[in-house]
């Protein structure tokens, strides 16, 4: 199924039934006075995250989704029905924006989650709630009033712990298919992955995490060039981000240049996402010499001045190297849930 990260959609949540004007007629009551009911309220347009979807492709067939209107008012002094509200189901990780403020009305991120998107309106009052002592035959009633009415979008952000940066055809997708099950188009050109994939890895016994392999990012990525923001986005709910680079490529492009162009890009997008820890994975080792591969590696962590940070030489096609990535990425997100749980304990 295609990946489908972004959608429009009008909202309009029901009206308010109006409010009844009705008069008690009854054989021996004479005087039967005012019974005419209230009107019901209109149903509430609400959107909930489910963990059983991982697009929004369905939102390119339906972009309007409306609420039941609240039924009138009516004689006997009977209130109308409240109108059902209607639930709109999207995948973990949407975030909600009204799109005439470009506002963010709320950011799904667990299954069940229920975020009121648009208000049903309120139903009239009968002509009942107007009888006093002085009018006892009130001809008044209220009519319901409007349902709000949106045009919002959805924003679907990948939930997963480590996300691959890097430019395209750095490796990404190969690397990905090596620690994982999932199984992401490779080929030796540049946007193979025209959508992000998720692989869920599995470190030692009842241990895992889930990587996200994003498009390859270019220059101007932030500002929409190439596959540009859209996919730049989805490395925003990641702890750990791992910075791949071909140490080894075709047209002597240099590795350097190209991660300095995609930190920058990072710190255009996002400047908190910047600081994200990021480490360094040199692939395609196997392409070069071993002495030739040394001299490189050390020759990139010394321009980059990254001696101190985590780096990694491998080669996602052998998978050499490849494990090791994959058990410090685990014990850096066992040490973040550790932390995250005990804050959580402490604010509680």
């Amino acid at each position: 199924m295609r990946f489908v990260d972004e959608a429009e959609i009008e909202v309009l949540a029901g009206g308010g039934g109006n409010g009844a004007v009705s008069f008690r007629r009854e054989k021996y009551i004479p005087q039967g006075g005012p019974d005419g009911g209230n009107g019901g309220d209109g149903g509430n347009v609400y959107v909930i995250a489910d963990a059983n979807l991982n697009t929004l492709v369905d939102f390119r067939h339906q972009r309007k989704f409306a609420a039941q209107r609240g039924e009138n008012g009516m004689g006997r002094q009977m209130t109308g029905s409240n109108g059902v509200h209607a639930e709109i189901r999207v995948p973990v990780g949407t975030v909600v924006i009204n799109v005439p403020t470009d506002e963010i009305i709320g950011d799904l991120i667990t299954h069940g989650d229920r975020l009121l998107v648009a208000k049903g309106g309120h139903g009239g009052a009968g002509n009942v709630n107007f009888k006093t002592s002085t009018n006892r035959a009130p001809t008044k009633a209220v009519p319901g009033t409007a349902g709000e009415e949106r045009e919002i979008r959805f924003e679907l952000k990948l939930l997963a712990d480590v996300g691959l940066l890097g430019f395209p055809n750095a490796g990404k997708s190969t690397f990905i298919r090596a620690v994982s099950a999932a199984t992401p188009k490779v080929a030796d050109y540049p946007f193979t992955t025209l959508y992000p994939n998720l692989g869920v890895v599995s470190v030692g016994r009842e241990k895992s995490f889930v990587i996200a392999d994003i498009p390859g990012v270019i220059e101007g990525a932030a500002e929409g060039a190439g596959l540009g923001i859209q996919f730049l986005k989805h490395v925003s709910r990641t702890s750990l981000l791992l910075h791949m680079v071909d140490i080894a490529p075709l047209d002597d492009t240099d590795p350097v240049a190209q991660i300095k162009i995609i930190e920058r890009e990072l710190k255009k997008f996002d400047a908190d996402l910047a600081k994200r820890p990021r480490w360094l994975v040199m692939n395609k080792i196997d392409m070069l010499p071993e002495d030739e591969c040394e001299r490189r590696v050390q020759d990139i962590v010394k321009r980059l001045r990254w001696g101190r940070k985590p780096w990694f030489a491998v080669s996602a096609h052998s998978g050499v190297g490849t494990e090791q990535v994959c058990r410090k990425a685990m014990a850096f997100i066992d040490a973040e849930r550790r932390d995250a749980a005990e804050q959580a304990e402490a604010e509680a």
